[in-house]
């Protein structure tokens, strides 16, 4: 089930980022006060009365001239139409209404998607009669906002959202499993997909970032049915400029959110960089089972130690998924290809695995016997009961006399038993805090 997306569109400097992060809650856009600045991130997901959404920041590209704003302003807004359901157009109440914006306004109408227009820098209320040139768009009433000050982001989500979709299945049956693979560019992501199926189905090609948009591929393997969700190649961030490669992360993130595995590609030829802790973070990070895959191991020099050496290095690179299960295979020789579907059906029953809350409680209360929750300014923590709430990815509730003395440290050893007791490979955990109210 993919969330629906929001699509924040503006010229250079009129506050995108801020707003974005201010939306998210983090700031992982980088926020300077000129035109042109490369953002860290571009996509992120927010939730509002309710509703969860992904939300773009086309923000990030360097202005040398006025046709180059205009030029730039262009790719990044029909970029973004194409993949958002609702469109917040930026404008900035300062500057006012540009020619810059009209044509922003021009392409929007185009496109027949929802905009809400939001006036930026209106920081107080003498500056509110400058928004009002902005009806002059045609999109209904703008709303005030500051990005600086927090003035008017509930009203500007409550008009987003009211516009956004319902949520909707994706139309395949709750057996069906679904198979997202993600990873850098040319590590043989589609010749995986071709190897699955027996046949040529996914373009593949040397050249790096040859598919652009997730394909789905549905296909039956003994009976358990699945479908292939095939991603474009994600870049490192440095080199995510072209526009067309920064939304081919966005679509990633979406595959990524309607699968129940995610398979994650490494490269077995050229080994492990850093841009792979990235990609297997976003798996990690949205609760997804995950596999890694080490493709290419045809070509990759061995001997008796390669493979355990080569387990040592993922493990040491990826303290925060040693919960993942690793598949070196050929995609190309379909060299051991058969050991990855058993695999997969494995994590994903783990994925979806349900304790229950007496077994929950004796694992946890055998745990704090052997090793009791060390005290915190003078007040120890007391474990009441454990129940798990949700699957996929599991979900345990601890209730406690105080959240706020259940260390991370303590969690994490809560987490090391119950997977000692219940297994839970390929799947990471959440753990949370709660405290024990009088009616429980």
């Amino acid at each position: 089930m993919a969330r629906p997306v929001i699509a924040i569109v503006g010229r250079p400097n009129v506050g995108k980022s801020t707003i974005f992060n201010r939306v998210i809650g983090d700031r992982l856009a980088i926020v300077e006060d000129k035109p042109g600045v490369t953002r860290d991130r571009l996509y992120g997901t927010g939730e509002w009365n309710g509703k969860p959404f992904s939300i773009i920041d086309t923000g990030g590209i360097e202005i040398d001239g006025e046709d180059e704003i205009m030029k730039s302003v262009r790719m990044q807004a029909e970029l973004a139409i194409e993949e958002a359901d609702v469109i917040i157009f930026m404008v900035d109440a300062k500057s006012g209404l540009t020619h810059a914006d009209d044509e922003v306004a021009q392409m929007l109408f185009r496109s027949r998607k929802p905009v809400v227009v939001a006036v930026n820098k209106v920081d107080n209320q003498n500056r509110m009669d400058e928004i009002y040139e902005f009806y002059g768009l045609g999109f209904g009433q703008p709303i005030a906002i500051s990005g600086a000050h927090g003035i008017g982001i509930g009203d500007l989500l409550d008009a987003a959202v009211e516009l956004l979709p319902d949520l909707t299945d994706d139309g395949y049956d709750e057996d069906v499993i679904r198979v997202a693979l993600i990873g850098r560019p040319n590590v043989g992501k589609s010749s995986l997909v071709n190897a699955l199926l027996g046949e040529d189905r996914v373009i593949v090609s040397n050249v790096a970032g040859t598919t652009r948009d997730a394909i789905d591929t549905p296909f039956e393997r003994d009976g358990q049915r699945y479908v292939l969700i095939d991603t474009a190649g994600m870049r490192k961030r440095g080199k995510v400029y072209e526009s067309t490669e920064k939304y081919s992360v966005m679509r990633a993130m979406k595959a990524i959110e309607r699968a129940d595995v995610v398979l994650v590609h490494i490269n077995g030829e050229e080994g492990i960089i850093e841009q792979d802790k990235h990609i297997a973070g976003y798996a990690h990070e949205a609760g997804k089972a995950s596999v890694f895959v080490v493709n290419k191991w045809d070509v990759v020099e061995k001997d008796d130690k390669t493979m355990q050496q080569f387990t040592q290095s993922i493990r040491d690179h990826f303290l925060f998924m040693s919960y993942a299960p690793i598949v070196y295979l050929s995609a190309l020789t379909k060299q051991r290809l058969h050991k990855l579907l058993p695999v997969v059906n494995h994590v994903s029953e783990q994925h979806a695995l349900r304790i229950q809350t007496h077994l929950l409680n004796d694992v946890v209360s055998d745990a704090v016997a052997i090793n009791p929750p060390p005290s915190d300014k003078g007040k120890r923590l007391r474990i009441n009961y454990v129940t798990q709430v949700a699957t996929k990815p599991p979900t345990i509730v601890v209730f406690v006399n105080d959240p706020e003395i259940m260390h991370f440290s303590y969690e994490r050893y809560l987490e090391n038993k119950i997977r000692a007791a219940f297994n839970f490979e390929g799947t990471p955990i959440r753990i949370f805090s709660r405290r024990k109210s009088e009616e429980d």
